[in-house]
């Protein structure tokens, strides 16, 4: 990728997934000293460092990826460094294309946390083998999680948030009902008393009130 004596040049990818995050500056700033510090080490040339912030799990929507991979594929830089394979992607498949990608275009991904360097066929298997892992991870966590809910649900442990809703509220409403009162009008009346919802609110609504009726 580089000729014998030529220094190699870089771009730096760091992400966060939140804006809170990305406003703050959390993360950011560890990940993109991890970029210099190393690239500082291999006597590398940083040319440019790029950010996505409030980014997905998926490389869809990641404009400063998009920058940085341009970049690369315009003969600037030769690898695209991140401090953590999940800043670059947690999806096997989404990993896959990006290394088909690279290996078409000439350039390569570095990992940090890994020890990677994806310049070699070594680094390459073991990058890739580590997203597989992350990602069985995850979806293992998903099922357990799944089958807990549904033994605690056939167990006839209600599941979700507990009501919030004062009794003497619920019985206000049902009381209402059964003298004829609408839906709407039952709704208008809390409205007015400035009587909170359920989840705080202050805006009754005839479905609001259908739902209390249900029990819900």
């Amino acid at each position: 990728m580089t000729r014998p004596g030529e220094v190699l040049r870089a771009v730096g990818y760091v992400r966060v997934s939140t804006e809170e995050q990305g406003d703050s500056g959390l993360g950011l700033e560890a990940q993109r000293a991890a970029i210099e510090a190393e690239v500082s080490r291999r006597g590398w040339d940083l040319v440019q460092t790029f950010t996505d912030t409030a980014s997905g799990r998926t490389l869809a929507r990641r404009p400063g990826l998009e920058d940085a991979l341009a970049l690369l594929e315009g003969g600037e830089a030769t690898a695209l460094i991140v401090s953590k394979l999940d800043r670059l992607s947690r999806s096997t498949k989404d990993f896959a294309t990006l290394m088909e990608r690279a290996q078409r275009r000439g350039w390569a991904p570095v990992v940090l946390d890994l020890g990677v360097d994806t310049t070699t066929p070594a680094g390459e298997l073991v990058a890739s083998v580590m997203v597989s892992v992350a990602q069985w991870e995850r979806r293992a966590i998903g099922q357990r999680t799944k089958e807990a809910l549904a033994a605690k649900k056939a167990q006839g442990i209600k599941l979700g948030r507990p009501r919030q809703l004062p009794e003497q509220t619920r019985r206000r409403i049902t009381k209402m009902r059964r003298k004829g009162f609408s839906l709407r009008a039952v709704a208008d009346s809390l409205n007015a008393d400035g009587v909170p919802t359920a989840q705080g609110g202050a805006k009754w609504h005839a479905s609001t009130v259908t739902k209390v009726l249900a029990g819900q």
